[in-house]
């Protein structure tokens, strides 16, 4: 029962890794991401309108692998036969709105009480605060991505240090919860194997980011006198940072004495190193601006495969091209590993559309989504025949009631 992107997502990494997921809509569908644009015709022409039943190219890649169902679980049938599923599975995955699973009578202990070995994940905006969080406004609004990273505090660490914060520009907390739903189920599911018993698996996007924060020790270099954010410089680590080339930028990440030594050597500038504003990874920390600026003045007049050549191909410092998006998509070593690959529509075929795939190599299993995303609900007979046991006749009087 998952809708959007972080579920979805979830959901995804399971079916490469293996899991027969089915995705239960409402008839006609529900899922947020099918009014995505761009969109594909039947005929996989792509654009930004959809002209009628185009599938959402968003749609398309997170539903890589799973089986599709209709089923309107809001009536009393239709929770019959999802318990019928419920019974014959081993984990429901379910990022409804706060609440919505429990109000359907679809939640942790109902599903329970028919499958005690249930592993029953729920991945939410915001968590389940207790007690006086409880009370908190701020826990208590519609949890979008861009909601998640402004609570969570990565906006803060994201930009120019004196400019207003920034959105990550991937959906980070969408991106980043699912992996950690994904960990739980798979600890749950070994746990269940030891004591034969399930339990539920609670993750939140807000949660997952804040976790991170702390591995920086944002907290102690702020009270040091460093601002939280510092555009495209780590200063605690400098020279750390992106520059400009003639042609492009480069990533230059000279961490240690030795590779300072090197990129000062690539610059002309031996004798910087005998600077007492750049001796010590802690002076170069404290004048990081001076130093940004002389690399700056060095990159600014080179072309940048000359930079990457000249650090990381003759000296082994860290440096590397920042590449366009479109460069990484197009990438044939990566497009071979099948972390990338093509966008396929379940009628037309291959797309003009790139798709990422699950990377996770396994020497023993293959990872993959060789299937394409259903239709909607093509696989809704089939599932409730195999699964739950119904009959045509059956069937039909559902599918007339309007349940599936």
């Amino acid at each position: 029962m998952t809708t959007a992107l972080s579920g979805p997502y979830g959901t995804l990494v399971l079916a490469a890794l293996g899991a027969e997921v089915i995705k239960i809509e409402a008839p006609g569908g529900n899922d947020l991401a099918r009014t995505n644009p761009p969109f594909a015709t039947a005929d996989g022409e792509l654009g930004l309108i959809n002209t009628g039943d185009d599938e959402s190219l968003s749609f398309l890649a997170r539903n890589r692998g799973k089986r599709s169902i209709e089923l309107d679980l809001k009536h009393e049938a239709g929770r019959e036969v999802f318990f019928g599923l419920a019974r014959a599975s081993d984990v429901v995955f379910e990022n409804l709105s706060d609440g919505a699973a429990d109000r359907l009578g679809l939640g942790y202990e109902a599903v329970r009480a028919v499958n005690p070995a249930i592993v029953y994940c729920s991945l939410s905006g915001l968590g389940r605060p207790e007690g006086s969080a409880a009370d908190q406004p701020a826990l208590r609004v519609k949890a979008m991505d861009i909601i998640v990273q402004a609570l969570s505090g990565a906006m803060d660490t994201t930009g120019e240090v004196d400019g207003p914060p920034l959105r990550f520009g991937l959906p980070v907390a969408d991106l980043m919860a699912p992996l950690y739903a994904v960990i739980g189920i798979q600890s749950a599911l070994i746990q269940r194997a030891r004591t034969g018993e399930g339990q539920r698996v609670d993750v939140s996007m807000l949660e997952s980011l804040a976790s991170l924060l702390p591995f920086e020790h944002l907290d102690v270099l702020q009270r040091a006198g460093y601002p939280p954010r510092s555009g495209n410089f780590h200063n605690r680590l400098a020279p750390f940072g992106v520059y400009p080339t003639v042609d492009g930028h480069v990533a230059i990440a000279a961490a240690s004495d030795a590779w300072v030594a090197a990129l000062f050597d690539a610059m002309g500038r031996p004798d910087l190193m005998a600077d007492p504003r750049f001796a010590g990874r802690g002076p170069r920390a404290a004048n990081s601006a001076a130093l940004n600026a002389l690399i700056e003045e060095w990159t600014s007049g080179m072309a940048t495969d000359a930079v990457v050549a000249e650090l990381g191909r003759d000296r082994g410092v860290p440096c590397a091209q920042v590449r366009s998006a479109a460069e990484v998509m197009a990438d044939e070593e990566l497009t071979a590993r099948g972390v990338i690959g093509p966008l396929v529509h379940p009628t037309a075929g291959e797309l003009d559309a790139v798709a990422g795939g699950v990377p996770i190599m396994l020497s023993g299993a293959e990872v993959s989504l060789p299937a394409p995303a259903p239709l909607l609900g093509a696989d809704t007979d089939a599932v409730l025949r195999e699964l739950v046991g119904l009959d045509d006749e059956t069937l039909a009087r559902l599918r007339s009631a309007g349940t599936i």
